[in-house]
This record gives C-alpha cells, structure tokens and sequence, in this order.
C-alpha cells in the first residue's frame, strides 16, 4: 500500500509507516493498560491480608469491590469526552496518574468507608482509559488495520493475568512487615507507583494526533491523514447527542455487556473451577489459573490477523464469544483438572478474541464527539457486568446451592450475546480486502441505520 506524496517527494509506504507507527505507540499502550488491570484487580490478593489484618467483612469487601464501577459507570463519558477535547496525551496521564495515587492510596486504609470511597474515586480516575485507547487508535489507524491493533492492545488482559496474581504474591510474602507495612499495604504501594511513572512518561511520549507528531515527515502525516479523511467522508454527519438515541449502539451496549461478563465470570471463578477439580494449594491453583491466559495469547493475535485480512467482523466476535459461553458451561459438568483446564483455556481466548474484535464494530460506524461518547457509553455499559455478574452467579449459587447454576446463567447471556452481534448490519462494519482501493476512490457507505 501507498499513499499520495507532495510533489518532488517520495511515496510513502503506508505499510512500512503503520508499522512503524505501531512499534512506536502500541507496546507503550500494552504496559499501560497492563497495570490498569493489575490495578483494578489487585484488591483480589490484597484481600487476603486485608481482610483479617482490618477486620472486614466479606460482605464490606464485596460492597466495595462494587463501588469501583459505580465511579466508572458516571465519569466514562464525560471522561472520554474530554480526551477528545484536550488531546490524549495529557488526558491518558491525567487518568494514570490520579489512579495510580488512589491506588497507593490504599494501603493506608482503616476503615470500610474509606475503602468505599477510595473504590469509588478508583472508578473514577480510570473511568475514560480504555475508552480512549480504542478511540485513540482511530486518530491513527483506518478501519482495515484496527483488528490488529486492538487485538495488540488487549495483550494487556492475559498478560496481567499472567503477572499479576504470582507478582501480588511475591510482594505480600517477600514485604510483610516490612518497615512498618504489611504485605498488603506493600502491593498496594508497589504496584500503583508504576502507574504515576508511567502517567508522567505519557506527557512527553505521547502525540495528540497525526498533526503534531514531530516524529512524522510532511509527506507521511498528508498519507496517513488522507487515509482517514476518506474514510471519516464515507460517514454520515451527525450530532454530539446522537450515540445516545442510536438502537445500533444500544444493541452493542448488550454486546459489551455480554463480553464482559465473560471476562468477569472467568476471572472471578477460574480458581474456583479449578480447586473444584482437586488442586488444594493456593500456589497451584495460582498457577494453574494463568494458563488459560497464556495460551490466548495466540489465538488473540491470530484472529486480529484474519479479521484485518478478511476484512470480516461479526463473524470475529460472534463465533469466539458463543464457543467460550460453550466452553464455560461444559466446564460446570465434568469432573477432572485436565477438563477444566481444557475448557476454561477455551472460554478465556474465546472471550479475549471477542472483545478484541468487538471493538471494530463501534468505531466504525462512530465519528468525532459522537465516537468519544458512543465509545464511552458502551464500554460503560459493559463494565456494569463487572459489578451484575458476580451478582447473579452468587444469588443463583446461593438458592441452588451450587456453582453450576449460576454460571450456566451467566453462559446463557454470553451466547445471547453472540448471537446478537449477528444483528448488526453487516455492511456497516466490513471492510474490503481492497482497503487501497476503497479510499482512493472514495467509495462511501450507507449508515442510515445509526440513527433509525
């Protein structure tokens, strides 16, 4: 592929350029979105220091826990809203660091109030964050190439799954009263302070848009912005307001909402699964719990690949996100470690692929303030998962006394949730393999259907 030069210069490899673009943004984006999950998840392991060191209640754990995405919920849209207003460069460190002190924030807890409050304002510092990495890579990248890239930037979630649980307890045994500090108040403090590093970094390192990457000769940022003139051409004006009365992006609010619980029900239960099936020691089952995460990691990149390729992207989140509620559901009635391993490693790539490739489905069809808010309101919708899912497992566990019930609940919205994907039109979402082709000649779609 490549683009228009001015005159007397050379083309440009448009190729060659959004590789260099990717090797330049996205590893940064992968680290930082790494230690926001490690972050929002840490309280996890934390928990089992803290609890009988503060004497809380499970109860107060679980409330709290609950909390972070109440402050999420609120603050996601006029969060990404702003970023598109101010830039990502200062909003995404603003984001970082004020997460990264709440987080530190937290190893001086003493009460369960301030730990309610300290979940809330977590909730809201992060609110915005992957929000405006999914529309950050739209400032840089056309639709035929965001598969990949958001399968990238999701590497983030396995790789916090991989690091995050055997790091937590690293520090809470190695650190334990360690210069005054338990080991949870330890991790607490460990972990945040890369969080506030790295917020500072984002200032310098990173570039609002095309426009002002100094990095960038003219000849490629006039390539790369004519890239996405001609594909912002092809969509329909539209008001600021509109994300908010489109049935297209209610209908991928449910989508999200679907993916999520995925992602919550396996990260809340994989452990549980797995000590069901006889692993006694916590080291074990720590162990035992990263390998799902481990091995999604290919069929994350792989499926970035082909949906970048084919140019496809119902069929890249619908058929991964039914096999994993398959997966999840047949792991609730067979016995046996090698079974459970099997079947979560399923569900978890399932679920990883499809909320990687669900996010091709929004920005396409998104633009401008219409694609920081719509953006915003469905991974805000999603999220809810996070505080329902845990909800609906324990209330059906609590009157069937059994897990399976409640899983099996939650597997039946995961695969409602696939088959609604298959709603979405698809010519509104695919891209032809031809890209080059299409925006060079201009080629528009119709998208009446936003705001129908």
């Amino acid at each position: 592929m490549s683009g228009a030069a001015s005159e007397g210069s050379l083309p440009v490899d448009l190729n060659q350029l959004y590789r260099r673009i990717t090797w330049r943004l996205i590893p940064f984006l992968i680290v930082c979105y790494m230690f926001a999950v490690i972050d929002r998840l840490n309280i996890a392991m934390a928990k089992l220091q803290m609890l009988p060191a503060l004497g809380f209640s499970e109860a107060v754990y679980g409330l709290g826990a609950g909390f972070f995405f109440i402050g999420y919920l609120l603050f996601d849209i006029p969060s990404n809203l702003i970023l598109h207003r101010v830039g990502a460069r200062w909003w995404i460190g603003r984001i970082m660091i004020s997460w990264g002190v709440v987080s530190v924030g937290f190893a001086f807890v003493t009460t369960p109030f301030w730990f309610y409050v300290l979940r809330f304002l977590l909730g809201v510092a992060e609110a915005g964050f992957f929000a405006g990495l999914v529309l950050y890579a739209t400032y840089w990248f056309p639709a035929p190439k965001r598969g990949g890239i958001y399968a990238l930037i999701l590497l983030a979630v396995p790789l916090a799954g991989m690091l995050g649980n055997p790091l937590a307890g690293w520090i809470m045994t190695s650190f334990h009263n360690a210069g005054g500090f338990d080991g949870w108040q330890r991790l607490f403090i460990i972990e945040g302070l890369p969080s506030i590093v790295l917020g500072f970094i984002s200032l310098v390192f990173l570039t609002n848009g095309i426009s002002e990457a100094s990095w960038l000769t003219p000849a490629e940022k006039a390539a790369l912005q004519a890239e996405l003139d001609a594909e912002e051409a092809a969509k329909p004006p539209s008001r600021t307001i509109d994300f908010v009365i489109s049935p297209l992006v209610w209908l991928m609010c449910a989508i999200c909402f679907a993916i999520s619980s995925a992602m919550y029900a396996l990260g809340f239960w994989t452990p549980s699964l797995i000590q069901a099936a006889g692993v006694t020691s916590p080291v074990q089952i720590g162990l035992y719990s990263a390998i799902p995460s481990a091995v999604a990691i290919l069929p994350l990149l792989f499926a970035g690949w082909s949906a970048d390729r084919t140019g496809e992207r119902r069929w890249h989140v619908a058929v991964p996100l039914i096999l994993a509620g398959l997966a999840l559901a047949i792991s609730t009635t067979h016995d046996g470690l090698a079974t459970a391993i099997i079947c979560l490693t399923l569900a978890t790539a399932g679920a990883y692929v499809a909320l990687s490739q669900f996010w091709n489905l929004p920005a396409a069809v998104l633009s401008g303030y219409g694609a920081a808010g719509g953006i915003a309101l469905i991974n805000s919708i999603g999220n809810l998962a996070g505080f329902f899912s845990p909800s609906i497992i324990g209330y059906l566990k609590t009157a069937t006394g059994s897990i399976t019930a409640g899983l099996l609940g939650i597997t039946a919205i995961i695969i409602l949730g696939g088959l609604l994907t298959l709603a979405v039109p698809r010519r509104l979402v695919d891209t032809p393999r031809n890209a080059e082709s299409r925006l060079a000649g201009g080629t528009t779609r119709t998208r009446h259907e936003l705001a129908s």
